[in-house]
């Protein structure tokens, strides 16, 4: 963050869909609204290239400076996931084909295949004369690539894919023995003799060879990656702003990748008020996409969420600007909403908006104005302080999610999975970050990796240098058993990760229903999922089965090992004495790893501190609207309206937030 900026509160907007009288008013109740931000463009290619060859960008020029001219910035969008019915008619051979090899139809969006070469050489001519029109305009501040990439759509099965996905496996393998090798394709007479014959994962009587449907999915993920990285180029040719893209951890790209070669990272959430822990845990994680970069809050609703096929319950009155303070204190430099005036026709009509199709306000405006008041009531502390960096930090991976859709056992999912095991760590106070796989580790002191299938060499490098220098690295549960090509190591069941945590995994198998009974930390708990049974051998037993089909051996040990150590953590405690044990090992952990970062504030409450210029600050936001407290350890002062508070007890109502600022140690 550069010191002095402001925070931005917006929407997306699509002027293009009006007429002149309406922008017009469109402008003056923004500027009501507060609105200092808006985003246009994205859908909207065949007003820009309404014929093939025949672009005319006048009137998104005019838009940038009229909304210039009333003190509102744009953030410009490249029209790509909605390509024009000139690209689409009387051309299959350009568009998506799903598994089911059945082909998309023109409409909707994401209906072309992104890896085709007309589509690529057609997008970047769009982008180019977009870039080239308004990329050193006043008031625009930014860029944004497409929208949503891979949100409707996953891997593309078409005949362009096709080809490349073997000109990606002969980068990556060299030779198709080496491929055949790796892959075990011996099994069921697989064994391919030439990269040309191995297959896309379409239509099967069972299922696919776990290397080919993982690798295809990780395929898929790097080439919208390149498309993106093109993207970006053509943009940078002409302009300076900072480009981002609108993503989520729910869409079927590689996050850590995708934001690799892009300069903010940005996202879209409809978590319902009823799950504060989905829309924190994507501000915990998109604040580490970007390190030093404050991320933005692309798209949330007013209000609800809604298309012809279904809706959201609204938030009640008080949960957005809970939302936006929250998101203002973790680190976004901006909190937006899909979309500023409801759309009068398509798919999405019935979606929460600022403003109705007939002008007036919704049912979500008085909850925009309560927003923006309290924006520019913590603006000035929020500019000039910084997100101070958390102890503790958990490992969030795409990759792991590929693993998991190809091999979900019980329907389990990697987001699911991390976001429980993300919400007992907010619930016990501890400021946390969650950091994709390639995070340099340093300033932490424990580090959980749970749910990550194939633990990459270069991770357990860091992992154990981070061990080595005093961290706790809890790993598991659903860790570390399956090599990078999605195969079964055949030296140990979790290969090199048993040598560095001093066990040997006698069994591996489901415990679901197989009585197991694990008992640590003076907690007994029925254990679940697919687990790792354990003898230690350099570690320790802390969890040790009681009953079950392993009676005798460890579910959790731990390994000392230079300054620190490392648990192993091979079973899923589950039922209310499996949350008791959970918290109890996350604590236990933190306590021994020095953990300091951490508060008594009560579940459905958060704390986000913040620091600079020798101040430290708290942001203190219910999130469930049942009110919370916190223990504040010494004096303190709102930087806003002069209250002091005392050290002890803090209490806050529903939805409320107060910034604390401590006097000086």
């Amino acid at each position: 963050m550069v010191m002095g900026k402001k925070l931005y509160h917006g929407a997306a907007w699509y002027p293009e869909l009006w007429d002149q009288s309406v922008i017009e008013q469109d402008i003056v109740l923004m500027k009501q609204a507060g609105m200092n931000v808006v985003r246009i463009g994205e859908f909207a290619w065949s007003n820009m290239e309404p014929t093939e060859g025949n672009i005319d960008l006048g009137f998104f020029v005019q838009m940038v400076n009229l909304l210039h001219q009333n003190g509102i910035d744009t953030v410009m969008c490249t029209p790509t996931p909605t390509p024009p019915i000139w690209f689409t008619h009387g051309h299959p051979e350009r568009m998506y084909v799903n598994e089911q090899l059945q082909v998309m139809g023109h409409g909707s969006r994401q209906h072309a295949c992104t890896n085709h070469p007309y589509f690529r050489e057609k997008a970047a001519i769009i982008t180019e004369h977009i870039a080239r029109a308004i990329g050193r305009l006043p008031g625009l501040i930014g860029w944004q690539i497409d929208n949503e990439f891979k949100a409707h759509v996953s891997e593309c099965m078409c005949g362009t894919c096709l080809v490349q996905w073997h000109e990606w496996l002969e980068a990556r393998y060299e030779t198709v023995e080496k491929l055949n090798e790796a892959w075990g394709t011996q099994i069921w007479s697989e064994y391919y003799h030439s990269f040309e014959q191995v297959p896309q994962p379409g239509p099967v009587p069972f299922l696919h060879n776990s290397s080919l449907s993982t690798m295809y999915q990780l395929f898929s993920m790097e080439k919208i990656a390149e498309f993106s990285d093109e993207q970006a180029a053509m943009i940078r040719q002409f302009s300076d702003a900072p480009i981002t893209h609108n993503s989520s951890v729910a869409f079927s790209v590689d996050n850590e990748r995708l934001f690799r070669e892009l300069d903010f990272a940005s996202f879209d959430t409809y978590a319902t008020y009823d799950h504060p822990a989905n829309y924190l845990l994507n501000n915990d994680l998109w604040r580490n996409f970007k390190r030093g970069r404050d991320y933005w809050i692309m798209e949330t609703s007013p209000s609800h969420a809604a298309s012809l096929a279904s809706y959201a319950k609204p938030h009640p009155n008080g949960y957005l600007k809970a939302e936006a303070v929250a998101a203002y204190a973790l680190g976004a430099e901006a909190f937006c909403y899909w979309l500023w005036r409801q759309q009068r026709a398509g798919c999405e009509q019935p979606h929460g908006s600022v403003i109705s199709t007939w002008g007036k306000p919704t049912v979500g405006f008085p909850n925009v104005l309560e927003v923006e008041q309290a924006r520019k009531e913590i603006e000035a502390t929020i500019v000039e302080t910084l997100p101070t960096q958390a102890e503790v930090a958990m490992t969030y991976s795409d990759r792991s999610k590929a693993f998991l859709k190809t091999e979900p056992h019980q329907k389990l999912n990697h987001r699911g999975l991390v976001t429980s095991f993300y919400e007992r760590i907010l619930h016990l106070g501890l400021h946390r970050d969650i950091v994709p796989e390639g995070a340099e580790l340093t300033g932490y002191k424990l580090l959980f990796t749970p749910f990550v299938p194939y633990i990459s060499s270069d991770l357990m490098k860091r992992a154990s240098a981070f061990v080595a220098e005093g961290g706790v690295w809890v790993v598991g549960p659903l860790s570390g058993g399956r090599t990078e090509e999605h195969t079964m190591h055949t030296n140990a069941a979790l290969g090199e990760l048993e040598h560095l945590a001093g066990v040997e995994t006698i069994y591996t198998f489901p415990m679901d229903g197989s009585g197991s009974i694990g008992s640590a930390f003076g907690v007994a708990a029925p254990l679940s999922l697919w687990s790792s049974v354990f003898e230690p051998k350099e570690a320790v037993a802390v969890g040790t089965i009681e009953s079950g089909l392993t009676p005798g051996l460890s579910f959790i040990t731990e390994r000392a090992y230079g300054k620190g150590k490392i648990v192993m953590l091979g079973s899923m405690p589950t039922g209310e004495e499996g949350e008791q044990l959970l918290n109890k090992l996350i604590l236990r952990y933190a306590d021994d790893a020095g953990v300091t970062l951490r508060t008594d504030v009560t579940a459905g409450t958060i704390v986000a501190p913040r620091h600079g210029d020798g101040r430290e600050v708290w942001v203190v936001v219910n999130m469930d609207g049942a009110g919370g407290s916190v223990t504040l350890p010494r004096d303190g002062v709102d930087p806003i309206t002069g209250t002091v508070y005392r050290k002890g007890q803090l209490t806050l109502g529903r939805y409320e937030h107060k910034l604390i600022q401590f006097t000086a140690r």
